[in-house]
């Protein structure tokens, strides 16, 4: 089957970086889903395992973790979907990716579908889904009560991100005041649109913003870039037993020491965990992702795709990656299969 893989880690403008290759169609066994790809999303995680390193692999590695499509094959133990189904899901990053004609999945990361959305619509959302949700109502315990949280507040960090559009839906509806960062009026624009209440600029001062929005802190902050650049300001104006969540490493050494008189809780978000260690509840994916499946449904969460590329191929997939590492996309950038 026609796939896109790479052999050498480089920059993605170089043409050897992700390929068109040739590789066996899988067979479907255990608790795997054989699924015919319709569109995938990229997201920075395929961008930083692209990303240039040492290192040769001697058959062609294969990216995209965020696809959706159509359940061909189901394995033995297969008992939540049978073939026919459309489904939509991110994958585990141990396993081969989803730039193929063709990818298994184990069924207890799938969700179907939602019907109201496209493939493409809905290849956009899954791993910032399962990202925000975790982070938001699992790491930090956010009840989705809007009366417990009608007087709390939120900050979130690069909010027009992938992450941050779903992310800023989700404590919406939930009913927590939030407060996104944007540093162009496009991203300001597009927060706003998601349901954030205000915006602050992420390259000046928080206190001063928040001070001048009447916040003196705020309950929870969800960092989803550059969490030391963010650190200080964070360990600032979060609460006293505040709870901090980020989803990007460090580049250096946090001082926790800044928020350990507020007492304040540090947590980490990675939507690979359950997938990768086979965690007892993995299948908490499945069910997030059905919630969130009639949360598309109804209305109450929109998709996130802002930008289409016709045609899973090296050419689009190398085009995509340079887009992502420019820095200044808002939303989410879809592969389509083919033009829907």
């Amino acid at each position: 089957m026609k796939a896109v893989g790479l052999y050498e880690y480089l920059p993605a403008d170089n043409p050897k970086s992700l390929q068109d290759v040739e590789v066996d169609k899988p067979s479907a066994a255990g608790r795997d889903l054989l699924v015919e790809i319709k569109a995938v999303s990229v997201n920075p995680v395929d961008t930083k395992v692209r990303a240039p390193k040492e290192g040769q692999e001697d058959e062609p590695k294969i990216l995209g973790w965020d696809a959706s499509g159509i359940v061909r094959e189901t394995g033995s133990e297969v008992t939540m979907f049978q073939p026919g189904d459309e489904v939509y899901y991110a994958g585990a990053v141990n396993r081969p990716g989803s730039n193929s004609e063709y990818h298994l999945v184990d069924e207890r990361i799938v969700g179907r579908k939602p019907s109201a959305l496209s493939f493409s619509e809905a290849a956009a959302v899954p791993l910032t889904t399962i990202t925000a949700w975790e982070a938001l109502f699992e790491r930090m315990n956010i009840p989705r009560d809007k009366e417990e949280n009608k007087d709390r507040s939120i900050l979130m960090i690069g909010a027009a991100g992938g992450v941050g559009s779903i992310a800023v839906q989700l404590a919406a509806e939930a009913g927590l005041t939030v407060i996104g960062t944007a540093s162009r009026k496009e991203t300001e624009e597009w927060t706003r649109s998601h349901g954030a209440d205000y915006v602050i600029n992420h390259y000046e001062n928080f206190r001063e913003q928040l001070e001048k929005h009447g916040f003196q802190d705020v309950d929870y902050i969800f960092c989803m870039n550059a969490t030391e650049t963010h650190w200080e300001s964070m360990s600032d104006v979060i609460k006293p037993q505040g709870k901090i969540c980020t989803i990007v490493e460090a580049k250096e050494n946090l001082n926790m020491n800044l928020i350990k008189n507020k007492s304040v809780s540090f947590l980490w978000e990675f939507m690979f965990t359950r997938p990768v260690y086979e965690t007892e509840d993995m299948i908490r994916q499945h069910e997030l992702l059905q919630e969130a499946s009639q949360m598309f449904d109804d209305g109450t969460l929109k998709t996130t795709v802002t930008k289409k590329l016709s045609g899973l191929h090296g050419e689009n997939m190398r085009k995509a990656h340079q887009i992502l590492e420019e820095g200044r996309m808002i939303g989410k950038l879809v592969v389509e299969v083919q033009t829907q």
